[in-house]
């Protein structure tokens, strides 16, 4: 037996905080796999990482960031880029520089490549996919086009870059 999804005005999502947050598709609100701390550690590596750099690669690292893709549809990226140039925007309009998803080990490929294919609707040009279970990465640029990706995570056109071998070092590092 199915049921049917219950819509929610889109005021109401605007003005209710979720905990944890929730996208909201055409009317729906669809609940996030929470990560475990695979997860965590990799989505604080990254806004750590960024952060370091935000000067230089002119970038803020926002950690679960409402943004919207249309009238009706809201992500929010486990991280997304955005550009020093784009407006202030409580909830994210202009296309990110960059989104990244880690995955959860409940995440199912085809659901993460709707998500990418939502970002790339609204202009962001590259997408990271991280997997902490696998230890793989990719990008996925503007034609949709997945690529592991071993040694180096990069937006194109710009300084942007994450070693790999670096980024999953952080699995198994502690801090004292």
């Amino acid at each position: 037996m199915t049921s049917t999804p219950v819509l929610i005005p889109l005021e109401e999502y605007l003005n209710t905080i979720y905990h944890p947050d929730r996208d909201y598709i055409d009317g729906v609100t669809q609940e996030r796999n929470m990560g475990e701390t695979p997860h965590g550690r990799l989505q604080g590596f990254f806004t750590r990482y960024v952060g370091n750099r935000r000067d230089q690669w002119r970038v803020e690292a926002l950690p679960e960031q409402r943004v919207q893709i249309t009238s009706s549809r809201y992500r929010i990226p486990d991280v997304c880029l955005i550009s020093y140039d784009a407006p202030d925007e409580l909830i994210i309009r202009t296309p990110p520089v960059l989104c990244i998803e880690v995955l959860s080990r409940e995440d199912r490929m085809t659901e993460i490549m709707e998500r990418v294919n939502d970002y790339l609707a609204l202009g962001v040009p590259t997408v990271w996919i991280v997997d902490p279970w696998s230890q793989r990465a990719y990008s996925v640029d503007p034609t949709g086009t997945l690529r592991p990706e071993s040694e180096t995570l990069r937006v194109p056109n710009t300084p942007i870059q994450v070693p790999v071998p670096e980024l999953f070092a952080e699995l198994t590092r502690r801090t004292s």
